[in-house]
């Protein structure tokens, strides 16, 4: 094997970029299969049953095995996370600051225009005070403990994919392409991915997805080829959305088609969220 991985990062220079990508999933695919396997098998999972609450255990089966496949694909390259945007800087934490307020922003503006014209309403939360009185909050679901835990679930998530997508990817795709080229190549790839955990509800997002992976292109190329900017972005969205999702703090009413406001309450799977990237796009082109 080791003698294998030696003659591959000596003809490295002369293989394809394309084809360089196909190896780098399907050994990943192949070192994920028999553990995803075991995984399912203990939570008693299997095809065509829907993953619910036992997508995040074979998520992490997926993604804990990143860094082995990284660190090979650096060494058989000869370069580093370094060259791929991972800097370990204070710059790349305001930047990741900066992109985690800049989604939560455009989700607040998103959400609050479709409140404003009445598309979706809030769905309100009941609390009980000590003295059985019923208070309605509809910022109980938000602003509780476990919110934490999804913002920090949602940072490592979207590390691990900047990390592959905007990062190995992007970097190994501009060895034969342009910077926008390999951009389009690479969440196109980022999009179809998403297919493997839902992919009824995936299909109508993929527009939206391609175009999600194409904004954080390009807050790499304006964070100066830091990923910081495309992190903070990606987890802020992450984060919101799958807030509001498990909260189900919003409910459609009916008043305009779902195109617009999301089909199946997906903000990327409808015209809102495909504008909300665009103005996204538009105030990175502005930085």
């Amino acid at each position: 094997m080791w003698n294998s991985l030696n003659n591959l990062r000596l003809l490295s220079p002369s293989i394809p970029a394309i084809v360089k990508v196909i190896v780098f999933f399907s050994t990943w695919v192949c070192l994920w299969l028999p553990i995803a396997t075991i995984v399912a098998i203990a939570l008693k999972w299997h095809p065509p049953q829907p993953l619910g609450n036992k997508k995040l255990p074979l998520l992490a089966s997926l993604y804990l095995i990143v860094p082995l496949i990284l660190w090979a694909t650096n060494w058989i390259e000869g370069t580093s996370f370094t060259d791929w945007g991972w800097y370990w800087q204070p710059a790349t934490l305001i930047s990741s600051l900066l992109g985690l307020t800049l989604a939560a922003v455009s989700l607040a503006i998103l959400f609050g225009v479709q409140l404003t014209a009445g598309w979706i309403e809030l769905q309100s939360s009941k609390i009980q005070t000590e003295t059985g009185e019923i208070i309605i909050n509809p910022w109980a679901s938000i602003l509780k403990p476990s919110t934490l835990m999804t913002l920090l679930l949602a940072a490592w998530i979207s590390g691990t994919e900047e990390l592959i997508f905007r990062g190995c990817l992007q970097n190994l795709l501009q060895q034969d392409y342009s910077i926008l080229t390999a951009g389009a190549i690479a969440s196109f790839i980022f999009a179809i991915a998403h297919l493997i955990w839902a992919a009824k509800e995936t299909i109508p997002q993929l527009p939206g997805l391609w175009l999600m992976g194409m904004v954080l292109t390009l807050a790499r190329i304006a964070d100066n080829g830091s990923l910081g900017l495309a992190l903070g972005l990606h987890a802020g969205w992450i984060w919101g959305i799958t807030i509001v999702d498990t909260e189900s703090l919003i409910n459609p009413t009916g008043r305009t088609p779902e195109w617009i406001t999301g089909i199946a309450a997906k903000p990327l799977a409808g015209a809102a969220g495909i504008l909300l990237l665009l103005a996204t796009a538009t105030v990175l082109l502005l930085i």
